[in-house]
């Protein structure tokens, strides 16, 4: 850049700086301006004056008639006396719940658990302002009518209940002296039930079909825990109808449906540890449920929402029930209605193990007080004590498997690979001279399949490992972090769990160690390494709780394998084998089913092969 460029450049520069400090407003007129704003505004009906409140400029006696005009028209609407007010709010509260009412609406404003914090120990609030929506949507002298528009008088400034008692608190939506709607919140001195009771005092005359009420229920809930993704994971709408079934929306994308066949007794917005559940006993009519993602909102995990038909009861009330709590099984298994059934124990015969087997013992576990990650251990010692006739039974079958491998290398080198069909019938009849099952190794595992798979339901749904510390997991319900980073192309991963790699290395040494038992060879063999990568891959956002579980499971197996190597003599199992092959076959023993059904499928395959031939 040459001098006579700087010196143009550096000249406009002070110009444009002198000009925007020469044309800058004074503070007169920045006062002059609004006061100009704000008697706009007063013209328009936006700002009101009260008392003795100081006024900018008074208003001219047109400007006076055209206000006095437009607030006589609004006082002549439907309940137009109620479009107009300030929001106020009212604390309802006992031990464990502390709720704010909004005049505006007569909703909940906010909800908060006293008990709780969320993952960074801050309140933990449900919802709070716009976020949660709650309103009756009727008509009324011809004009549709939102009461989550309108403004309601509190019968106090506040409530709070102690001990044993109860107590209520009411807000009122007037349409005249004598005809209005009342909103009766009740509680009492513990725990997390709210009583709504909504009373329309006088409206029949006013209110369409006053024997109904549609009802529009909507909230954003908040994020609470450490990982989203799996927090989006265990949150949805769950419902119950009136004939004891308990359904649910999606847990991985959009989706809305109508209920208009059955009655729904309770809708519950869950998150993954903690729910608002809206109850009613006689049920909601014509119901519609619904739940969004934004994958974008990272304060929010969903948008859920429920539009409801209420019939009105014998004594012209419509009672509903809130219940804003944590899904802890026994909490909600507390509060009646089959309300704990939205906790995801699993599908089938899972949910069953866990519901019937894993939790008593667990609850059992916890009378002792110990730190839950003693539990855990206590845990799967239990489990592997009740499943170890069958780890030594897999053990034993591959030792046989393991003994037979040189007669069956033996075998294979005579007949060759050519003929897989003749070579797999040579094998049948060695396993049948030798008493041996060639799945005797896999029927135990596969038989203890289902129990791994329910813990891998049980861990990320129990609201019991929320916020529990045991070693370097903060945190046994979500993941512990080795190491964090930038979130990976593709992937997404942002870190690499402790736990979870611990597992995966451990169950990388126990596959070795089990080729070693078991004499596996070929594709099979790098099989077993390959899925424990696979699984650190899917584990490793999971809670550091469920792997920790998995670590401790290979840990002990690996002391079962030790202890029943000392049981089993490989010379005492080929003596056996020798044994049972030198005696007489009995024309009169049954096949067994495997056995039976393998050499149905090798002569069908030797048709085929005489057809080709041919």
């Amino acid at each position: 850049m040459d001098k006579n460029t700087f010196t143009g450049l550096f000249l406009i520069m002070v110009i444009m700086v002198a000009g925007i400090w020469i044309m800058q407003p004074s503070d007169a007129d920045i006062k002059k301006e609004q006061i100009r704003v704000h008697q706009d505004s007063v013209k328009k009906g936006l700002i009101k004056t009260k008392g003795n409140a100081p006024q900018v400029a008074a208003n001219t006696p047109a400007d006076t008639a055209k206000t006095a005009t437009v607030d006589s028209a609004i006082l002549k609407a439907p309940f137009g006396a109620a479009t107009v007010g300030t929001e106020q709010f009212v604390t309802v509260e006992n031990k464990d719940l502390r709720l704010k009412i909004s005049t505006k609406g007569g909703r909940v404003y906010s909800a908060e658990l006293k008990g709780f914090k969320t993952f960074d120990k801050k309140p933990l609030v449900l919802f709070d302002g716009p976020e949660n929506n709650f309103g009756f949507n009727f008509s009324a002298a011809g004009k549709n009518i939102n009461t989550d528009e309108l403004y309601f008088k509190p019968s106090a400034t506040g409530l709070t209940v102690n001990g044993q008692d109860s107590s209520s608190i009411s807000l009122r939506l007037s349409y005249s002296p004598t005809q209005y709607i009342d909103y009766i919140y009740s509680l009492k001195g513990e725990g997390y039930k709210v009583g709504l009771t909504v009373k329309p005092v006088g409206l029949d005359q006013v209110i369409a079909n006053s024997g109904m009420l549609n009802l529009k229920w909507d909230a954003n809930v908040r994020k609470q825990e450490k990982d989203m993704n799996l927090e989006r994971q265990y949150s949805t709408v769950y419902y119950k109808n009136t004939e004891n079934d308990v359904d649910y929306l999606s847990t991985s994308k959009n989706e809305q449906k109508e209920i208009g066949d059955k009655k729904l007794q309770w809708i519950s917005f869950k998150q993954h540890f903690f729910s608002t559940v809206l109850l009613t006993k006689d049920g909601f009519k014509k119901s519609t449920v619904e739940v969004n993602t934004d994958p974008l909102d990272t304060v929010h995990i969903k948008q859920m929402k429920a539009g409801l038909t209420l019939e009105r009861q014998a004594d012209g009330t419509y009672p509903l029930s809130f219940y804003y709590l944590p899904n802890r099984f026994h909490t909600l298994k507390d509060q009646g209605y089959d309300i704990e059934k939205q906790i995801d124990l699993g599908w089938g015969p899972l949910k069953y193990i866990n519901r019937f087997a894993v939790l008593p013992v667990f609850q059992l576990l916890q009378n002792f007080n110990w730190n839950y990650g003693l539990i855990i251990l206590a845990l799967t010692v239990i489990l592997k004590l009740v499943l170890s006739p069958l780890t030594y039974k897999s053990y034993l079958s591959m030792a046989k498997m393991r003994v037979l491998k040189p007669e069956m290398d033996e075998i294979k080198a005579k007949v060759g690979e050519d003929n897989p069909t003749l070579l797999q019938q040579e094998y049948l009849k060695l396993y049948k001279k030798a008493g041996v099952n060639p799945l005797g190794g896999c029927l135990p595992l596969l038989l203890q399949m289902p129990i791994v798979i329910a813990f891998f339901r049980f861990f990320p749904s129990l609201f019991e490992l929320r916020g529990e510390s045991f070693l370097w997991m903060h945190d046994l319900s979500t993941y512990d972090s080795l190491i964090t980073f930038a979130p990976l192309p593709i992937i997404g991963w942002t870190h690499i769990s402790l736990m979870c790699l611990l597992m995966t290395i451990s169950t990388l040494i126990y596959t070795y160690f089990n080729n070693q038992i078991s004499g596996a060879t070929g594709q099979m063999k790098y099989i077993g390494y390959i899925t424990p990568i696979i699984f650190f891959g899917a584990l490793n956002g999971y809670p550091s709780g469920l792997n920790y579980y998995y670590f401790l499971a290979n840990m002990f197996t690996f002391v079962q394998q030790y202890l029943i190597k000392f049981m089993v003599d490989d010379k005492k199992i080929h003596a056996q084998i020798q044994d049972n092959k030198n005696k007489p076959e009995d024309p009169k023993k049954k096949k067994s089913g495997f056995a039976a059904k393998m050499e149905e499928m090798m002569r069908q395959q030797q048709q085929i092969q005489a057809k080709k031939g041919k």
